[in-house]
């Protein structure tokens, strides 16, 4: 007799009880307040706390998802990096408006931020570059990004052409990768609460640049 091995999505549940999130404990900041979440989130040990969906909308209005790293947070926004011809970023350029997503499911929680994807000077790119791991550098010029591709040892040989290419000195930043900073108008944060009668508090950014906190039902 074959087993069944078929998961009943519909039938699963299970309570959020880590605790409940009331205004008081907000910060009058949500760039503060998502800090204290991420510094939180680093200190529990989880799995790349620092990755975030990155949901785009391209010219044909077909919406698409992928997993980016967040490089940096200020009060200006949310930076990542990405190659310019990607996918990704050819969506940005159609669509600048972006939403973000902090997928903290081992604390109950979430962040989900909307604003607006732009693209960083490149200048503010090449400083990070050269920040990161050499490999990591070579990766950067030796993919065409969301191109295809005949199999994985083409991909190789481009990574050891580039190898070569500056073995004897430090890598520049390819003229088309760089950054993006999501300028956020919008940052809710959710807290899962027992029974399904969760905390969700949304920041919305005014007119004269303030922030106004609205509680809102699960």
């Amino acid at each position: 007799m074959e087993q069944d091995l078929s998961v009943k999505y519909d039938t699963f549940r299970r309570e959020y009880t880590a605790g409940g999130l009331t205004r008081e404990m907000l910060n009058a900041s949500p760039i503060r307040q998502v800090e204290t979440w991420l510094e939180q989130a680093v200190r529990a040990d989880l799995m790349d706390p620092t990755g975030m969906v990155l949901a785009t909308v391209d010219q044909d209005g077909e919406p698409r998802q992928r997993i980016v790293l967040l490089k940096g947070l200020s009060e200006d926004g949310f930076a990542f990096y990405t190659n310019h011809m990607s996918d990704k970023a050819h969506a940005i350029a159609s669509e600048p408006r972006v939403s973000l997503l902090f997928p903290w499911n081992a604390l109950e929680r979430q962040i989900i931020i909307g604003g607006t994807a732009q693209k960083m000077s490149a200048a503010e790119s090449a400083d990070y570059f050269m920040t990161r791991p050499r490999e990591s550098q070579i990766a950067a010029w030796a993919s065409h990004q969301s191109r295809p591709i005949t199999d994985r040892a083409m991909l190789e040989r481009q990574a050891e052409d580039i190898r070569l290419e500056f073995a004897d000195g430090e890598i520049p930043a390819p003229a088309f990768w760089g950054g993006y900073r999501v300028v956020p108008h919008r940052i809710e944060f959710w807290q899962g609460g027992e029974h399904r009668l969760h905390d969700r508090f949304v920041y919305r950014k005014g007119d004269e640049g303030t922030w106004q906190i609205e509680q809102l039902q699960p």
